[in-house]
């Protein structure tokens, strides 16, 4: 059994990868988080952008443990806050995982922002580290608008505002499993998907 890091301690990102992995008949790999590991010092996000990110804490993690890591930064990017909050977007409204205050800065950001200017995408960058070895870097996008209030309880950050294209709910009212098939992260964890193969041989 190969053990995976992937570099969080987000549950729901635990259990989206090993979905996914199940989901493409992926065996021999066993998904740890962050919790699962001893702790080490984890650097500070100080990228420009997300493949930055998402690469430094891969490589952090596979340092400090020695295992095969997965990392990945991702946010939302606003059309008419030209693409703010994107790597910022766990932090916008200056306390690192608000999300409801993350969220309500955004919508009073955009109450005078016509229908047909809410545009927006989730990104996802998504970094895989051998230790001492191979380097991959993906990246991951969901298009769709914002609502003017939130709808649904699933999922966490931006979901219950975002209405993906040609889709009516919002991410929060997809079930878990349907998101995971075309959600931001989903589209950067299964681009990985050639790596993640190689592991379980």
């Amino acid at each position: 059994m190969t053990k995976l890091l992937l570099a969080t301690r987000n549950a729901k990102k635990l259990g989206e990868l090993r979905r996914i992995l199940v989901a493409e008949g992926i065996e021999g790999v066993e998904v740890l988080g962050l919790a699962d590991v001893a702790e080490f010092p984890e650097a500070p996000e100080t990228a420009p952008d997300f493949e930055g990110n998402a690469l430094a804490k891969a490589r952090d993690a596979a340092a400090a443990t020695g295992l095969v890591s997965v990392a990945d930064d991702s946010g939302i990017a606003v059309d008419a806050l030209n693409g703010m909050p994107g790597i910022l977007s766990a932090r916008w409204s200056g306390t690192h995982g608000n999300d409801d205050a993350n969220l309500e800065l955004v919508l009073a950001q955009l109450t005078d922002t016509p229908d047909e200017r809410r545009g927006a995408a989730f990104v996802c960058a998504a970094a895989l580290v051998v230790p001492g070895g191979q380097e991959t870097v993906v990246r991951g996008e969901w298009r769709g608008t914002l609502e003017r209030a939130r709808r649904g309880t699933n999922g966490f950050g931006y979901d219950p505002i975002f209405v993906p294209e040609n889709e009516a709910r919002t991410s929060a009212e997809m079930d878990p499993a349907e998101k995971d098939q075309f959600s931001h992260r989903g589209r950067a964890l299964r681009a990985l998907l050639p790596e993640l193969r190689k592991l379980a041989q």
